[in-house]
């Protein structure tokens, strides 16, 4: 078991981690920075870092541990005023565990994609348009093909530029979201995102683009072949290859949630200096609320900040902006009710355990569906299912939240020989917890 030392934990190296680290080091801290990624960027930026951000994080390279490629799979007991992490190398199962300690943690974890399910989403050629993004940004070859983009938000149109720039112009981009919710969205936005909007707008000018559209379900034998849309007056079938669903993002909070810090409307909550409920523990970026890359970045150096002392009795005017983008950004995209209605009972909602949606309501809670279905049981851990079985069937919000258990990923068993954590069964919930 290798053991590391440091004055700050840093998890995740997007937008948030990468300003909290450039800050931190160069005020002179140790880091110890974690990510399941093999290089910085995070989600957004996937290593193709903006030229600023590459230049501060060279100058600090050496003063950093960056622990590339490892994942934390669940805290570890800590002496007085230190929290302590076991982190698995991704790519290497079997290599030892790594422990890593330090008075202070940054939890900058960010988002992943909201998915709901429909008949058809589960087939060969149907993604996530963020997932779709990053396939393209590796080298997944589309050129050519028919791709509808389809959803809710500024993903989509985000979505199709990267299509756009990798030789595939999307045959359609259906937004779920009316003519006159989108006419508000533009007269209410920030001038400097109006901007960026513009610009992307003009760029996918000769894009097919329909509001008030969504993808009733997709069809297809053995892989995707079309999608049928509604705009709620008619219903028409359009060919396609590939499908893009964004419905918007949902904050990664379960390494919060395990080391015990208070949740606020599936975000990790914190105070005016980015703390948690947890003393020494911070949070930065998307985990704290959807807003975007400017909000990230904000709340990552304003977390580094309070981890230096340097209290603030104001919050930044870029926060206070950034942070008004993501409240107009939930008030016009907000999901239309129709949406959580397209599953049919046979449509399959937990992926990795094939559980159905008619499987799904003969059970009464979250925790019954675990047991007798093995729902959230999978590989994802809740993570895909957990937030559709809120949405959809009505199931308290925060339900699998309370049942969070190390490890967050998958890790053998040899990394947990030894270190003081033991499995128990919770009296009141029924579910394994940390002890």
């Amino acid at each position: 078991m290798t053991r590391l030392n440091a004055d700050v934990l840093v998890v995740g190296a997007g937008p948030a981690g990468i300003a909290a680290v450039c800050q931190l080091a160069e005020a002179g801290k140790s880091i110890i920075w974690i990510d399941s990624g093999a290089n910085a960027g995070g989600q957004i930026w996937r290593a193709q870092l903006p030229a600023r951000w590459q230049a501060r994080l060279g100058g600090v390279a050496a003063k950093v541990q960056h622990l590339a490629g490892h994942a934390v799979v669940s805290p570890l007991p800590a002496s007085a005023g230190l929290h302590a992490l076991l982190l698995q190398s991704q790519q290497e199962p079997s290599a030892e565990a790594v422990a890593v300690q330090a008075p202070h943690v940054l939890i900058a974890t960010g988002a992943r994609e909201r998915f709901l399910p429909f008949p058809g989403w589960t087939l060969p050629g149907v993604t996530g348009a963020g997932g779709l993004q990053a396939l393209v940004k590796q080298g997944w070859p589309l050129q050519g093909k028919r791709v509808v983009v389809a959803g809710s938000g500024p993903l989509l149109l985000a979505t199709a530029r990267t299509l756009q720039s990798h030789g595939c112009t999307p045959s359609l981009i259906a937004e779920q979201a009316s003519k006159m919710q989108l006419s508000q969205f533009a007269l209410r936005l920030d001038a400097r995102f109006w901007a960026q909007a513009a610009s992307m707008a003009w760029q996918l000018r000769r894009v097919p683009f329909k509001s008030g559209t969504w993808v009733l379900r997709a069809v297809g034998e053995e892989k995707l072949e079309a999608v049928v849309l509604s705009d709620g007056r008619r219903e028409w079938t359009q060919a396609c290859d590939a499908l893009a669903l964004g419905y918007g993002l949902l904050p990664n909070t379960e390494l919060a949630a395990l080391l015990g810090c208070a949740l606020q409307a599936g975000a990790i909550q914190v105070d005016r200096q980015q703390q948690t409920s947890l003393p020494g523990v911070y949070a930065a970026g998307e985990c704290t609320g959807i807003a975007g890359v400017d909000k990230a970045l904000a709340e990552g150096e304003l977390a580094a900040q309070s981890i230096l002392g340097q209290q603030r009795q104001r919050v930044p005017t870029a926060l206070r902006r950034a942070r008004r983008h993501g409240q107009l950004l939930a008030k016009i995209f907000v999901l239309r009710p129709e949406l959580m209605q397209l599953a049919e009972a046979k449509t399959i909602i937990c992926r990795c355990e094939d559980v159905s949606l008619g499987e799904l309501k003969a059970q009464r809670s979250w925790r019954d569906a675990k047991l007798q279905t093995r729902c959230g049981m999978g590989a994802c851990q809740g993570r895909i299912c957990g937030p559709i079985c809120q949405e959809v069937l009505g199931w308290p919000a925060g339900a699998n939240e309370r049942a969070v258990r190390a490890p967050l990923q998958p890790t053998s068993i040899s990394a947990f020989l030894g270190q003081g954590v033991c499995m128990t069964a919770s009296a009141d919930q029924g579910d394994p917890s940390i002890l």
